[in-house]
């Protein structure tokens, strides 16, 4: 049996105290009410993580440090009447109830208001009540109140919830037209004067309701917006504003994202990294681009030394006769696939009718040829340490973020003999490193590859003692250096360049919508694309519903052809795939679609599948919150997909040593 209270006690000291929450009352009920009786059939173990969860209806449990902080400002206090807007799973009305003398709580999914009344009957709360209505209006039948707390985004305070407040109450609220809400804190002075303070930025999904946002994701008409909701569903918004895409074949393919042409960087996502149809979807973009835009850039997620030998072949460049193979360890799928071979022999026939200086490059961001070097750490260990082998497997499968086992991730110690190898595991890698990048310094072109080289060699120490351990430092520190070596590129092209990026969409999906930056503090190269960039990038992510994906169980396992389980009801997928239409394109840039943005805004589940592939623990393993329209800029939709085709017999450890070339 899980030792609950002990999870309860480190998410207070870890999660709640350490970010400055201090209110005693708060502390002790966050203490007392047991959080893993109000989330999802089988997320319990997941419950004391401080991360939102998914709870149905498009809708979530907040994250413990939001239920804290909330509370903290309302300042409730025993004997206080309290109500709540939006109790979801009946959680933070749990918690108020251990300070307040009473709290009544609406709930508007009848679906969700009825588990969470009958949660707390069962668990003796027998002042806290819930019902199921629009809490916009408030509840003027148990008015005054002395604290308000509002768990959704409106467009504006609700006059009705203002006017509920008995002087001196305190009402909590998230508030924004847009996504990016600010959290705010009215007090009310006198009966026709109330104080307001900015509390900070915060994510929360839209207020439905009469003074809230209406269901087709327009202000509502009592908050003076014309236009009543025409009460579609998302499904039916999405089909409304999708675009058809024709054949990658046809020249209207590419023509389709002319609309992101004058984009300083544009970043094509892919939801797996084994999915036929994202390579060839961003193939057709890259080729339009280059041929019709100018974009002399196609920068992509492989290590430098493995794109140097292709990009040499596109720009018939001279070889170095100490070149390695490139993409010869796992994941060698990834690279060595019909469709990367297709793009590289049209980008060496386009190179060719065009002068040296404004040729196409090919280019990898990734740091430190990390499948290699990975590859190195466990054949070191399965010699030395078999066991230390077995935990090193399961942290790189985690290399991103939801590659996780809920079985395992997190709960590997390190044994005494996987510490031991530490030291010998990182000379290794540098040993490793400074071996495969001995052969650019020989290059010609150089002075590009030589730096850039030389900044491998000079972090490689510290990337691979962070990397060992694991965790968001790790990952920050490979995204950072993903952006840095496209600014490097960008730098040395000129003002007028533009570059093509090719990475997963936990990767160029902007961190900060999504559980990686809400909860983890990760970043990645999409947001640090806009920050650097502003309206001079464009994010466009991927998806499907089913089909085959090409991936392994584990880390450095042989490829499989795996079938792709349907997408989650409660996922983006599921909306898009109920949408109809076997692919599409959704423009999601600000100010296009603005009603059907504001209801893709609550937040949902989204998957991402890298080279790993759990369909058994998909929920776990492959799925996590986000906010789609604020994480991309557009997004590409296939319905039901195919693996890669790789190259050869598919075994990573001995893939045609011809590739790229067919020599």
């Amino acid at each position: 049996m899980a030792d609950y209270q002990r999870m309860r006690d480190h998410m207070v000291e870890a999660h709640i105290k350490r970010r400055g929450i201090r209110d005693e009352y708060v502390l002790n009920a966050m203490r007392a009410v047991p959080r893993e009786r109000f989330v999802a059939e089988g997320m319990a173990e997941f419950a004391y993580e401080d991360a939102p969860l998914a709870l149905g209806e498009g809708q979530t449990i907040s994250q413990p440090y939001i239920v804290a902080l909330m509370i903290e400002a309302a300042e409730v206090r025993p004997g206080d009447r309290v109500l709540e807007v939006g109790a979801g799973s009946g959680y933070a009305a749990a918690v108020i109830g251990q300070i307040a003398a009473n709290v009544y709580a609406i709930e508007r999914h009848e679906a969700l208001a009825v588990p969470a009344r009958r949660r707390v009957s069962d668990l003796g709360y027998d002042n806290v009540e819930i019902f199921a209505g629009d809490g916009t209006r408030g509840f003027p039948d148990q008015a005054p109140f002395d604290a308000i707390l509002v768990a959704a985004g409106g467009p504006a305070v609700p006059e009705a919830l203002k006017e509920q407040l008995a002087i001196g109450g305190r009402l909590v609220i998230p508030v924004g037209e847009e996504f990016g809400q600010r959290l705010y804190k009215v007090v009310r002075r006198t009966a026709a004067s109330y104080e307001e303070t900015d509390l900070g930025a915060v994510m929360f999904v839209p207020l439905i309701g009469e003074q809230g946002w209406s269901e087709d994701g327009r202000r509502a008409a009592s908050n003076h917006k014309p236009g009543a909701s025409r009460k579609q569903s998302l499904p039916e918004m999405i089909a409304e504003v999708a675009e058809d895409l024709p054949n990658f074949d046809d020249p209207a393919f590419g023509h389709l994202f002319d609309r992101f042409g004058d984009r300083r960087v544009v970043l094509l996502g892919e939801a797996s990294h084994g999915t036929a149809e994202f390579y060839s979807a961003r193939a057709a973009i890259t080729r339009y681009l280059i041929a019709h835009r100018g974009y002399t850039i196609v920068a992509v997620e492989a290590d430098w030394p493995d794109a140097a030998r292709v990009d040499r072949y596109v720009r018939h460049r001279s070889a170095s006769g100490r070149e390695e193979p490139p993409f010869t360890r796992f994941p060698t799928w990834m690279w060595r696939n019909t469709e990367i071979q297709a793009l590289i022999e049209w980008m060496r026939k386009h190179n060719a009718a065009i002068d040296a200086e404004g040729r196409t490059g090919f280019y990898g961001l990734d740091i430190y040829n990390m499948s290699g070097s990975i590859g190195a750490v466990l054949d070191y260990l399965d010699t030395v340490d078999p066991r230390a082998a077995a935990i090193a497997r399961e942290r790189y499968g985690c290399l991103t973020p939801w590659q996780k086992n809920p079985a395992t991730y997190g709960r590997a110690a390190l044994s005494r003999g996987y510490a031991e190898c530490e030291q010998a595991v990182i000379d290794q890698c540098r040993d490793l490193l400074r071996r495969r990048l001995d052969y650019a310094r020989h290059d010609g072109d150089a002075f590009l590859d030589a730096a850039q080289n030389a900044r491998l060699i000079a972090s490689a120490e510290r990337y691979y003692r962070i990397m060992y351990y694991g965790g968001a430092e790790s990952w920050n520190l490979r995204d950072t250096h993903m952006f840095e070596t496209l600014q490097r590129l960008l730098d040395a092209k000129g003002p007028d360049a533009k570059a093509i990026v090719w990475a997963h969409n936990s990767h160029i999906g902007d961190a900060r919508f999504t559980d990686m930056g809400a909860t983890r503090d990760e970043l990645n190269i999409g947001q640090l694309c806009r920050e650097a960039f502003g309206g001079e990038a464009a994010l466009i992510g991927f998806g499907t519903h089913t089909g085959t994906v090409a991936a392994a169980h584990d880390w450095d396992g042989d490829m499989e052809v795996m079938r792709v389980n349907p997408s989650r009801p409660d996922s983006y997928e599921r909306m898009c795939h109920d949408a109809g239409g076997d692919s599409f394109l959704l423009d999601l840039s600000p100010g296009k679609h603005e009603s059907l943005r504001r209801r893709l805004s609550e937040p949902r589940l989204e998957r991402f599948i890298g080279v790993i592939y759990r369909p058994d623990t998909e929920l776990w393993s492959h799925y996590s919150q986000a906010i789609l329209p604020e994480q991309f800029d557009a997004y590409v939709w296939f319905d039901e997909t195919q693996a890669v085709e790789p190259l050869g017999i598919e075994h990573h450890r001995g893939m045609p040593e011809t590739y790229p070339f067919g020599e």
